[in-house]
């Protein structure tokens, strides 16, 4: 009988339903008071049910949409929730990127169900609200959902546990997240790799590199079982360690598998390995096979950019981008893309073409971007123009600590170190906390000034209480702050008694100060030095057959030349080059091939008989040969930069400055010419080379004539 009256109940239930949805305004009337209560109440919970359903599904709907205002009205509205409710605004605010209005929702949630019969949160709702944690790193909200956990009992779900690993992860907290992953089963025991993976970014995110390694050959035992994204972790892990061979036998694994095939994440990681490891050729082959199977996207083109910058191929970053906008290739360039190419021309020192791509960069809208306005910082500070790029930094929204070193460093590049020191106390003013790199502009601006005591004070005060631990290149810029001084003989005490592994570069700039000091007995001392740790540092023979040849050593000039034969040492010639009208123009000392060449040499031999009247004289013991004096200022009168700098005052308008650069020392004869050609043709002169930046203008140089 239970079971009729229960099956009669359902029928009528079931007819009311049919018949409440063709007339609203008129159900069917019961047949007893009885069963009208029992038909109305069960009428009523069925409708009830079937409007939070209904609710339900709109919410999420709107959420999956994007109109999360309209599904908070739905849910606002709403009589009666149930944790579907909840669970489907709070995933529809996390994937919108609303993580602190899905963390507000689970709060509201627990003191709802505290008060009021109201649904708990169940494994999935708990799981959203740790994502969200982890989306925007709130550590301590984070800790809070793992306790609420524990005392639960919904720490038993696997993806609770996997979720509370990944939000440890992010937010740095390795110990916390080890606590978890360890109590979890093997990964290859379930296939369940999420925890694994996210323990790994973690460590990889916080340097545990090594930590990271052996987490990797712990799920390297369930291989079979990995899925892309597993293989993306493992292979970006690698990428960190630069371990080729590692990769590799990864690669075969997913060769095995076909998981580059379909998925362009993976592919564009295998990009990003094969860049890191210095094989550009591979990360070309494995972003080739991606365009063939059509699966690529703006990510994959960032990232072959990036392995071309990373190992100094500059000009092919560029050429890909032109390849990247043309129509017939797809994918719209990014702020991240931007970034690469710019930081490519910069390294290129190509002032052209970053004006064009600034130009695109305020077309396209992504001027706003923090990463683009670093690069062009970046970018104008590199190729000659610290004007635009201090306008491109004081026109910023927002600064990082990358925004104020870049200009510092810019400044300090420059010989600016007024500039410089301004930037770095205004930095201080807004509370942005000084990192290792911006104490190295600092102390090369210190450089530049000769503030020797300010040096010091900051490398022993004002770096202790920012945090920062000073290393090599931080004791470097003393070495060249007792330098420029004429502190050698200090400068020498210092480097033997400082706690830190001397380089060879250090060492150089200590025998570069000997030459201009004309202390030639230190210098020889400091360069027998250097060739005991590196014998073939090739900048280290040209400055001792330079002081040997001003000191009229020819005896030490032949010496130093047959020591470079034996070993099979050569000088790199000097190159200079300028861009003119989207050409570049190279020049070699003594060049004969230049088009222009009557024109260039009648401009030259002009403006030295110029700058002869106001004081010029050729610097003869820079000469590297035992010639007579005629023959020796004939040597210098065709320096490539001289040969650049006739060309560019040809070919450029008087208003514009004149970009050249040079990849060598400038040698202290071109560096007083170029000074006096400012004066005398009012133009403004700006020269890099292997050094620094030179700003000549109004006969005077931003180094101060020391370099």
């Amino acid at each position: 009988m239970r079971g009729q009256k229960t099956t009669s109940t359902s029928a009528r239930t079931s007819n009311a339903c049919y018949t409440l949805l063709l007339n609203n305004n008129a159900p069917p009337p019961p047949a007893t008071a009885a069963a009208a209560a029992t038909t109305t109440t069960t009428t009523t919970t069925t409708t009830t049910t079937q409007n939070l359903i209904q609710t339900n599904t709109l919410i999420h709907l709107y959420a999956k949409d994007g109109r999360l205002s309209s599904a908070r009205r739905l849910f606002d509205g709403m009589p009666e929730r149930n944790v579907v409710s909840w669970s489907a605004l709070m995933a529809g605010y996390l994937h919108s990127g609303l993580s602190t209005e899905a963390l507000s929702l689970f709060s509201s949630m627990i003191k709802a169900a505290a008060h009021a019969p109201s649904p708990r949160p169940n494994e999935y709702v708990l799981t959203t609200a740790i994502s969200s944690c982890s989306h925007i790193r709130a550590l301590e909200q984070g800790k809070q959902c793992h306790t609420y956990a524990l005392k639960t009992g919904l720490d038993s779900h696997s993806h609770v546990s996997n979720a509370l690993v990944h939000m440890y992860s992010r937010c740095s907290d390795v110990d916390g997240a080890f606590r978890i992953f360890e109590s979890l089963p093997p990964p290859r025991a379930n296939g369940d790799f999420f925890a694994s993976n996210s323990i790994i970014s973690g460590l990889m995110e916080c340097g545990y590199l090594d930590e990271a390694l052996g987490v990797a050959r712990e799920a390297a035992k369930g291989v079979g079982s990995w899925d892309p994204v597993t293989f993306a972790t493992i292979i970006g892990l690698c990428a960190c360690l630069k371990n080729l061979k590692l990769g590799l036998q990864v690669h075969c694994q997913m060769l095995k598998r076909r998981c580059m095939d379909l998925n362009v994440y993976v592919g564009s990681t295998m990009v990003d390995f094969y860049g890191k490891c210095g094989r550009v050729a591979s990360a070309r082959t494995s972003f080739e096979r991606l365009l063939l199977l059509r699966v690529q996207n703006v990510v994959s083109w960032t990232t072959m950019m990036t392995a071309y910058l990373q190992n100094g191929f500059f000009e092919e970053a560029l050429n890909l981008f032109a390849e990247m906008q043309s129509p017939s290739n797809g994918p719209r360039p990014n702020e991240f893309t931007l970034a690469v190419v710019l930081n490519s021309c910069a390294s290129l020192s190509s002032l052209r073409h970053g004006d064009a791509l600034n130009a695109h960069v305020e077309k396209s809208g992504f001027g706003a971007h923090l990463v683009v306005g670093n690069a062009l910082i970046n970018m104008y500070s590199k190729s000659g123009s610290i004007n635009d790029a201090h306008r491109v930094f004081a026109g910023m929204l927002h600064r990082d600590v990358v925004s104020w070193n870049s200009m510092i460093s810019g400044y300090s590049h420059h010989g600016l170190g007024n500039e410089a020191l301004e930037v770095f106390k205004n930095m201080l003013r807004v509370g942005e906390v000084p990192n290792y790199v911006t104490f190295v502009g600092v102390l090369s601006a210190c450089i530049h000034l000769g503030l020797v005591n300010d040096g010091f004070y900051i490398l022993n005060h004002l770096m202790k209480e920012m945090g920062t631990t000073p290393g090599l290149e931080h004791y470097t810029c003393i070495v060249g702050l007792l330098s420029r001084a004429g502190l050698l003989e200090e400068a020498e005490n210092f480097m033997r008694s400082a706690p830190i592994g001397w380089d060879v570069v250090a060492w150089r700039t200590l025998l570069s100060a000997c030459q201009v000091h004309r202390n030639f007995g230190l210098g020889k001392r400091v360069a027998d030095l250097i060739l005991e740790l590196d014998p073939n540092d090739v900048g280290t023979y040209v400055l001792l057959s330079n002081m040997y040849a001003k000191a009229r050593r020819w005896d030490g000039v032949v010496r130093v030349r047959r020591l470079m034969r034996g070993r099979d040492i050569k000088k790199e010639p000097g190159v200079s080059w300028i861009q003119v009208r989207g050409s570049t123009h190279v020049f070699v000392s003594e060049d004969k091939k230049h088009p222009q060449l009557t024109l260039i040499y009648e401009k030259l031999a002009e403006l030295l008989m110029k700058i002869k009247l106001v004081g010029y004289v050729p610097d003869i013991a820079s000469v590297l040969h035992d010639v007579e004096d005629e023959q020796k200022e004939e040597y210098l009168q065709y320096h490539s930069e001289k040969l650049a700098v006739a060309f560019g005052i040809i070919n450029i308008p008087s208003v514009a400055p004149i970009h050249i650069i040079k990849n060598i020392r400038m040698c202290e004869d071109c560096h007083s010419a170029v000074r006096l050609i400012s004066h005398v043709s009012n133009r403004k002169i700006i020269i890099r080379d292997a050094n620094r930046f030179h700003c000549f203008e109004g006969g005077v140089c931003s180094c101060g004539d020391y370099w």
